[in-house]
Protein backbone atom coordinates (compact mmCIF):
# COMPACT_ATOMS: atom_id res chain seq x y z
CA UNK A 1 0.00 0.00 0.00
CA UNK A 2 1.28 3.44 -0.83
CA UNK A 3 0.57 5.72 1.85
CA UNK A 4 -0.65 9.50 0.50
CA UNK A 5 2.30 11.83 -0.05
CA UNK A 6 4.65 9.23 -1.21
CA UNK A 7 8.01 10.84 -2.25
CA UNK A 8 8.98 11.30 -5.99
CA UNK A 9 11.73 9.15 -6.23
CA UNK A 10 12.65 6.54 -8.46
CA UNK A 11 13.53 3.52 -5.77
CA UNK A 12 11.08 3.81 -2.05
CA UNK A 13 12.84 2.65 0.85
CA UNK A 14 10.47 0.14 0.87
CA UNK A 15 11.98 -1.11 -2.28
CA UNK A 16 9.01 -0.79 -4.75
CA UNK A 17 9.93 1.54 -7.87
CA UNK A 18 8.16 4.50 -9.55
CA UNK A 19 7.92 4.84 -13.13
CA UNK A 20 7.44 7.87 -15.48
CA UNK A 21 4.33 9.60 -15.31
CA UNK A 22 2.74 11.30 -18.40
CA UNK A 23 4.39 14.34 -17.34
CA UNK A 24 8.24 13.33 -17.57
CA UNK A 25 8.17 12.93 -14.73
CA UNK A 26 9.13 10.42 -11.18
CA UNK A 27 6.00 9.73 -9.31
CA UNK A 28 2.03 10.54 -9.43
CA UNK A 29 0.86 13.94 -10.11
CA UNK A 30 -2.60 13.66 -10.59
CA UNK A 31 -5.30 14.63 -12.95
CA UNK A 32 -4.51 18.32 -14.63
CA UNK A 33 -7.57 18.67 -17.22
CA UNK A 34 -7.12 21.42 -19.37
CA UNK A 35 -9.12 24.44 -18.51
CA UNK A 36 -13.03 23.78 -20.49
CA UNK A 37 -14.97 20.98 -20.49
CA UNK A 38 -14.79 17.91 -18.27
CA UNK A 39 -12.04 15.49 -19.19
CA UNK A 40 -12.01 11.93 -18.69
CA UNK A 41 -9.20 9.87 -16.63
CA UNK A 42 -8.67 6.39 -16.87
CA UNK A 43 -7.01 4.59 -13.95
CA UNK A 44 -5.77 0.96 -14.15
CA UNK A 45 -4.40 -1.60 -11.58
CA UNK A 46 -2.58 -4.68 -12.54
CA UNK A 47 -2.68 -8.20 -10.19
CA UNK A 48 0.81 -10.07 -11.02
CA UNK A 49 2.19 -13.37 -10.94
CA UNK A 50 6.10 -11.52 -10.53
CA UNK A 51 8.01 -8.92 -9.86
CA UNK A 52 8.69 -6.96 -13.09
CA UNK A 53 12.42 -6.66 -14.42
CA UNK A 54 12.14 -3.02 -15.31
CA UNK A 55 14.52 -0.20 -14.44
CA UNK A 56 13.62 2.52 -11.76
CA UNK A 57 12.00 5.59 -13.70
CA UNK A 58 10.39 3.05 -16.33
CA UNK A 59 8.67 4.28 -19.17
CA UNK A 60 4.46 3.32 -19.72
CA UNK A 61 5.44 1.26 -22.72
CA UNK A 62 8.79 -0.41 -20.81
CA UNK A 63 6.11 -1.29 -17.69
CA UNK A 64 3.15 -2.27 -20.58
CA UNK A 65 5.54 -4.95 -22.64
CA UNK A 66 7.19 -6.18 -19.59
CA UNK A 67 4.09 -7.14 -17.70
CA UNK A 68 2.48 -9.24 -21.34
CA UNK A 69 1.87 -12.64 -20.02
CA UNK A 70 1.73 -11.88 -16.21
CA UNK A 71 -1.57 -10.07 -14.93
CA UNK A 72 -3.45 -12.49 -13.28
CA UNK A 73 -6.35 -9.44 -12.24
CA UNK A 74 -7.30 -6.14 -13.62
CA UNK A 75 -9.66 -3.26 -12.64
CA UNK A 76 -9.95 0.06 -14.67
CA UNK A 77 -11.78 3.51 -12.86
CA UNK A 78 -13.04 6.09 -14.97
CA UNK A 79 -12.96 9.55 -13.33
CA UNK A 80 -14.11 12.79 -14.93
CA UNK A 81 -12.54 16.12 -13.68
CA UNK A 82 -13.02 19.80 -14.83
CA UNK A 83 -11.77 22.85 -13.92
Amino acid sequence: MLEEGVEKVSVLPSGAMQGLNDFGRIGYDGPCPPAGKPHRYIFKIFALDTILDVKPAASKNEILKALQNHVIGEAELTGIFSR
